[in-house]
């Protein structure tokens, strides 16, 4: 007995009508009746007693009509008010004459709702106390969703008619929103019989937003916004413990751009790519410029996805499609992401230029104190080359300053990256200017390699004396080398 008064008997609790057949009206009650009418309400059956192993005056507490056909039903009863925690979960397929239990030991609580996927009659989604519960093949076997999906309390459950997007009001923790469940419905009992599966996902609309997004005041949103990356989607029929496990991004030439932290976990895992490309490697400076952060976005278009797991690769392939609403023509994106990289390159270009010139400097400080005489030093004028390099690179890159930007006068470096920074923030075509004084700034790092090459020169002029003396190789990394290290 419940002495709040709270739950009182004879409430109509439930009631749904048929999506194919507007005569056809269920209805639950809180005292455990389910009520059918198949002529509009002009005539009622109580269908109760055919219902088996169901304690009497269970609350009736959502009736879902089948969305593929009109004599099928689910019904889902609760008895918390009465102390039973047990799920009850019913299906009938010939409009409430005989019903089936549906639920399986995987259940753990009571039950609150249910709700048929409208595209695949086998996928039921459940809602219990303790959580989002689903099935693939009609009822027969459940398991719990938890993926960023808590165990608690979903009091209802709605689908998207057309985003595939699934919603549910919970009890504490606000709407939770699973924005996409297209992989759930091509789950097969095939499918989960294999180690790995790729799922079929929906072109992605490419974002247009600028390089570090917008900015918004603390407590603007309440929730997160739906993901607006491109997903690589698969199943994996056990965790990945041991041994090697990559994922690599491909682009149309078979050139891999972009390597991805794998998901790892038992069942369907979402690995997130925000389709560009690493930042580019840049000169060390006193200054934090914008081109270490950012790699420019890729161009609309076919990429491949493979998996290597141990000794196994497995290929799929990511469509990415420009946003349909876009005012930039194909045209302007492909000259955007040109110009992107042609500053990407530069950035990269200047920051061996800066590398040779440290690396030089660390081997002609060592060789220094060994040419003791004047006779040496005018033998081997290493030291005096040294001092042009350093005189160049105080022309390519800031260095003194405390890391703010404004805090001198910028260099090479810090105008290609500002310049690098105005690309990448907008989608369309680079204004003509920007186009002028990427040449101009392309001309400038051309001069400082032709005289950085001159200095190069000069060295290998005294590298077969320097040999003969015994002094040490003056020799730096490749441009490669450059870019595959880490620092």
């Amino acid at each position: 007995m419940d002495n709040s008064g709270a739950e009182n008997h004879c409430t109509i609790f439930a009631i749904n009508e048929s999506p194919l057949d507007q005569n056809i009206i269920w209805v639950g009650t809180d005292d455990g009746n389910v009520q059918l009418t198949q002529d509009g309400g002009k005539t009622w059956t109580n269908v109760t007693a055919n219902i088996p192993n169901l304690p009497k005056n269970t609350w009736a507490y959502f009736i879902e009509p089948s969305s593929f056909d009109k004599n099928t039903a689910y019904a889902v009863f609760t008895g918390y008010t009465s102390g039973d925690f047990k799920p009850y979960v019913y299906k009938t397929t010939d409009a409430g004459k005989t019903w089936k239990s549906i639920v399986s030991p995987d259940l753990k609580s009571f039950v609150r709702n249910i709700k048929e996927d409208y595209k695949n009659p086998n996928l039921l989604f459940l809602g219990t106390e303790g959580g989002l519960y689903v099935t693939i093949d009609g009822g027969q076997n459940w398991s719990q969703f938890k993926n960023n999906m808590p165990p608690v309390a979903v009091h209802w459950i709605a689908l998207h008619p057309t985003e595939d997007a699934l919603v549910m009001a919970t009890h504490g923790r606000g709407v939770i929103i699973i924005d996409d469940i297209s992989p759930l419905r091509q789950l097969t009992k095939e499918i989960i019989a294999k180690d790995l599966h790729f799922f079929t996902t929906k072109p992605t609309k490419m974002a247009e937003s600028g390089a570090f997004g917008g900015y918004a005041r603390m407590g603007e949103f309440v929730g997160e916004n739906p993901n607006s990356m491109a997903q690589v989607v698969y199943y994996l029929k056990s965790r990945h413990t041991f041994g090697k496990m990559s994922l690599e991004i491909f682009d149309q030439n078979d050139k891999k751009i972009a390597d991805l932290a794998p998901g790892k976990s038992k069942g369907i895992n979402y690995v997130d790519w925000t389709y560009s490309l690493k930042p580019p490697k840049v000169a060390k400076g006193k200054t934090i410029i914008q081109a270490g952060f950012q790699g420019p976005t890729v161009l609309p278009g076919p990429y491949k996805v493979k998996i290597t797991k141990g000794a196994k690769t497995y290929e799929s392939t990511l469509n990415l499609i420009a946003n349909p609403k876009s005012i930039h023509t194909a045209d302007d994106r492909k000259v955007q992401f040109e110009t992107a990289m042609k500053l990407f390159n530069m950035s990269e270009e200047l920051g061996y230029l800066v590398d040779q010139i440290d690396n030089y400097k660390i081997k002609i400080d060592s060789i220094s104190p060994k040419l003791t005489s004047t006779k040496l030093k005018k033998q081997f004028p290493v030291a005096d080359i040294a001092s042009k390099m350093q005189t160049l690179k105080e022309t390519l890159v800031v260095l003194k300053g405390d890391n703010y930007v404004g805090a001198a006068e910028p260099q090479l470096r810090e105008k290609i990256s500002g310049l690098y920074g105005e690309v990448l923030s907008y989608t369309g075509r680079p204004t003509n200017a920007q186009l002028a004084s990427m040449k101009v700034l392309d001309e400038k790092l051309s001069a400082a390699k032709t005289q950085m090459e001159g200095f190069k020169a000069s060295l290998d002029k005294l590298a077969p004396a320097m040999v003969k003396a015994k002094m040490p190789e003056l020799k730096v990394r490749s441009f490669e080398e450059f870019k595959a290290a880490e620092n």
